[in-house]
């Protein structure tokens, strides 16, 4: 049969394709064009989803043109209290649908980074982003910025695997996707760059600065020009860096990271309450719909994320009773949204909580301190750093935007004082930031974006050598020595009758042996417990050889039979190999 000939169209293309695929690869300068364009499509999706959930929230709450969902003073309507509820029921027949087309969930650019090298699925983002754009439209007490990080990242990943991209290329590809869209999201480059060196790569290298600044930069120049930048916060900030000052920001920071981890705690309190009342999932959302709209009906600031309520909060006249009722209601509010199934994130939930747990500190050093003149709006700005530390974690990030929006280095300083205290309280008395425990919550042990996972691939199974020499256990040794002579082997694995693992008979025991009535294979097996399997990482395995203080382990399968042999000098070596290329990866070596 004549093979079909290739079109010199195509051919040309295919040609081209790859001569881009190779420069790409090849040169770092292409490697930040394509994260500048990654940017131009974060900006894109940024501004379809944030339009896209406020024209809704136009319609189902009645609101005026320049007006937002939490920064309402009252609802229109106590029927709109239902609003919440509805979506929770639209939201849960989504998630019902899609369980039944993708039952595995998704992927999100943390554990994309620590365990799939970079690899994303673009439907499971958008099937994640629809129900994130359901939840906050309808006013569930979450925000997008999961939606916006998702879709981005999925983006880069999908690009990066047209591309061909290396390991290191493609988790630095998602890192610039997530710094795209937490740029366009607050218009703020720098905390975007930050993000996703913090959070989604898990760590700083020269390398990866070009891209990742290159996606930042471009996505937020797009929201600027599409017209959908983020409104900005016009502070005009009273320096306060006394030592006074100072020790009040550590305390500040410390409180912070206690709500953060209560906050946490809720979260995961209300799932589990939420399951225990043994309703379908798919009705979940609807109940803690209902719950969310009846907070709104004391204050309506509890609804969506809360950026308008951010803006409205951030002056001097709030009292503090109301201050304090706000900060409950909008705790409980983020609890159930997500306890009861909403999807979306506490980004701008925890920045807000900030901002008033920073007014509610200001106010309790005025009444036990008033000699100390501490400005609640200084406050408010670093409690708001300080609480989003303490539950998204990066403590740069929060930093670099106190730094965007208010322009004031000096408060910035002080911000980055409460920021690293709130994260060390929170390492020191939870150790998880709120995405890498939704993440151990579901069984996962990450606590970072770190490239584990080369390792969990680095099985036994891949290491160990096959087509070993099985003897039986109740051989005389007179075989053993006839048919194995010394020299011809190091060691044999002996099995029992039923074929299963019974010892490792070293070959020298055999021809003198230090028990003189030994008369069976079985008189002088070795590491007759101490096997590995398969499926154990590079790492278990050594501790399985530290523990034993063996030198080579057979490796049995779940019956118990011999499927091979692994040395300890080989694991450590291979173990050691992957180590220094990780390493090199990291720092562009």
């Amino acid at each position: 049969m004549t093979p079909k000939r290739q079109s010199p169209v195509s051919s040309s293309w295919v040609k081209t394709w790859a001569r881009l695929r190779g420069l790409v690869r090849r040169r770092e300068l292409a490697l930040v064009v394509l994260a500048a364009l990654i940017g131009v499509a974060g900006g894109g999706v940024v501004t379809l989803i944030s339009q896209t959930a406020w024209g809704i929230q136009r319609f189902l709450y009645s609101l005026p043109d320049d007006s937002r969902l939490s920064g309402s003073g009252v609802l229109a309507t106590p029927w709109m209290a239902l609003i919440p509820a509805g979506g929770g029921l639209v939201l849960g027949l989504i998630i019902m649908l899609s369980r039944r087309a993708r039952p595995r969930p998704a992927v999100d650019p943390i554990e994309a980074n620590a365990l799939h090298g970079g690899r994303m699925s673009f439907t499971d983002s958008v099937m994640v982003a629809v129900q994130t754009l359901v939840s906050n439209a309808c006013g569930a007490s979450v925000g997008l910025e999961a939606a916006y990080t998702q879709v981005s990242s999925a983006l880069a990943s999908k690009l990066g695997l047209r591309f061909r991209l290396r390991r290191s290329d493609m988790r630095l590809m998602v890192g610039a996707g997530a710094a795209a869209g937490i740029s366009a999201a607050f218009d703020a480059p720098l905390t975007g760059a930050f993000y996703a060196f913090e959070l989604i790569i898990g760590t700083y290298s020269i390398a990866g600065a070009a891209p990742v600044m290159a996606a930042a930069l471009s996505a937020s120049l797009t929201v600027r020009a599409l017209g959908y930048g983020a409104v900005p916060l016009h502070l005009t900030l009273a320096p306060q860096t006394g030592p006074a000052e100072y020790s009040l920001f550590i305390v500040l920071g410390v409180v912070c990271g206690l709500l953060g981890i209560a906050i946490m705690r809720g979260v995961s309190t209300v799932e589990a309450g939420f399951k225990a009342t043994r309703l379908p999932d798919a009705v979940r959302p609807m109940l803690g719909g209902l719950i969310v709209g009846g907070l709104a009906l004391i204050s309506p600031q509890v609804l969506s994320s809360g950026h308008a309520a951010l803006h409205h909060e951030l002056v001097p006249h709030i009292a503090v009773g109301g201050l304090a009722v706000l900060v409950v209601l909008k705790a409980v509010a983020s609890a159930v949204s997500l306890g009861s199934g909403f999807r979306g994130g506490l980004f701008f939930a925890s920045l807000f909580l900030g901002a008033l747990l920073g007014k509610l500190f200001a106010a309790a050093v005025a009444w036990l301190l008033p000699a100390i003149p501490f400005d609640p709006l200084v406050s408010a700005v670093i409690g708001m750093s300080a609480l989003g530390v303490a539950v998204v974690g990066g403590p740069l990030t929060m930093t670099f935007l106190v730094l965007e929006m208010t322009g004031d280095y000096v408060i910035t300083g002080a911000a980055l004082t409460a920021a690293i205290v709130s994260g060390l309280t929170v390492r020191e008395l939870f150790g998880y930031s709120f995405s890498t425990w939704r993440l151990h919550l579901r069984g996962e042990t990450i606590r970072s974006a770190h490239d584990v996972g080369w390792l969990r691939n680095l099985t036994v199974e891949r290491l160990m050598k096959r087509g070993v020499t099985l003897i039986r256990e109740d051989q005389p040794l007179e075989e053993i020595r006839a048919a194995f002579p010394l020299g011809s082997a190091e060691r044999l694995i002996a099995v029992n009758g039923t074929g299963q693992y019974a010892g490792v008979l070293y070959l020298p025991d055999a021809f003198s042996p230090d028990d003189e009535s030994a008369r069976t294979v079985g008189d002088l097996l070795r590491s007759q417990s101490d096997v590995v399997t398969p499926g154990m990482t590079v790492k278990e395995a050594i501790a399985v050889f530290d523990r034993t203080e063996a030198e080579e382990l057979a490796v049995v399968d779940s019956g118990l039979r011999c499927v091979g042999l692994l040395s300890e000098s080989h694991a450590v070596r291979r173990y050691a190999d992957e180590l220094d290329r990780a390493r090199a990866e990291a720092f562009a070596d």
